[in-house]
């Protein structure tokens, strides 16, 4: 006869088992939590009572570092140039594409009149740091390029519309991007904004706009300046009607996060919107409370500049090294002085 089972043990029996680690999930709540704010480091030293950064509430341990800083602004550029080759990489990879529409321009951290846009009919997935060309905002002028400045094309309503919204933000947008993806076209003919349908959208929360108009292809400045109407003063991104998606940011880190987000989005808007098509289905949108808040602790500048680094280091893997999206910034030049 077996032994009797004391009753512990039959207690510590019924315990569930430890799950492998591959079964635990990862999904964030909704909510997002943030630390207690008496723990927060500032400069090595506890700040009592400092709410945390979002990198300091989403980090446990050491915190992940934000943008980062540089000693000159040639280095600067070439950060910036080089990550723009990644976003357009990220943009081949993801089927971004559309013969030569689309486009990326980053603001020159030393000439903040200049802006630096990819050369028109060359496929963003070979895209490096020496094709990208410098134009100036207000004029059009090409002042900058690996090549003679008659020799370099850019796309004339990327010109358009990227300088019209470079001028009425000069404060908080550095970076813009545009492209025509499936997803995004398919949404954009419904003229209306995305609902706040999962955490991660809640980037775009009270912040992405609706142009609610189609004027054609953007031969003409008036086109390109009632899109920036559209986009607003504050807005991180844009839905065309008819057209495609446009997203903007302090760096191209955080306008191609953000890019491939707001696509995102609208591919799981018109999957939702086809399965509660009969009725039967009830959507479950995120209050205006929850999202505001998940908002506030995602969409800072740093943390959306974190964000991207991910899909950023795996194209400078693919590519065999981020020197090799460097390839070209050292003929770069400028054609006229600042």
């Amino acid at each position: 006869m077996p032994a009797p089972v004391a009753p512990q043990d039959l207690i510590q029996a019924l315990q569930p088992l430890p799950m492998a680690p591959s079964a635990i999930s990862e999904l964030a709540p909704t909510v997002l939590q943030t630390k207690k704010t008496d723990n927060v480091i500032d400069n090595g030293t506890a700040a009592v009572g400092k709410e945390p950064t979002p990198l300091e509430a989403i980090s446990h341990g050491a915190v992940m570092p934000g943008i980062p800083t540089f000693p000159s602004y040639t280095e600067h550029r070439k950060h910036i140039l080089v990550h723009m080759a990644a976003t357009f990489r990220y943009f081949a990879r993801h089927g971004f594409t559309e013969g030569q529409s689309g486009h990326i321009s980053v603001r020159d951290p030393e000439h903040h009149g200049y802006m630096w846009m990819n050369p028109l009919g060359v496929h963003f997935g070979l895209l490096t740091a020496g094709h990208m060309i410098c134009m100036e905002i207000e004029t059009g002028k090409i002042v900058g390029g690996g090549k003679p400045a008659q020799s370099l094309t850019a796309n004339a309503a990327g010109y358009l519309i990227h300088s019209a919204i470079h001028k009425r933000r000069p404060g908080d947008i550095h970076a813009i991007c545009h492209a025509h993806t499936d997803a995004g076209r398919a949404w954009s003919v419904f003229a209306r904004p995305l609902d706040m349908l999962s955490q991660d959208i809640c980037n775009f929360h009270n912040a992405h706009a609706v142009y609610a108009s189609y004027g054609g292809i953007v031969f003409a400045s008036d086109e390109g300046e009632r899109i920036a109407d559209a986009l607003g003063a504050r807005n991180k991104g844009a839905i065309l009607m008819n057209h495609g998606l446009l997203t903007v940011g302090a760096t191209v880190d955080e306008a191609g996060f953000m890019f491939g987000l707001l696509d995102r989005g609208c591919r799981h808007q018109l999957q939702v919107e086809a399965a509660a098509a009969n009725g039967h289905l009830k959507k479950n949108i995120i209050t205006d409370e929850e999202a505001a808040y998940n908002f506030k602790m995602a969409s800072e500048e740093n943390a959306l500049y974190r964000e991207a680094q991910p899909d950023l280091e795996y194209e400078f893997a693919m590519a065999g090294g981020e020197e090799v999206l460097a390839k070209g910034f050292d003929a770069l030049q400028f054609f006229t002085s600042s």
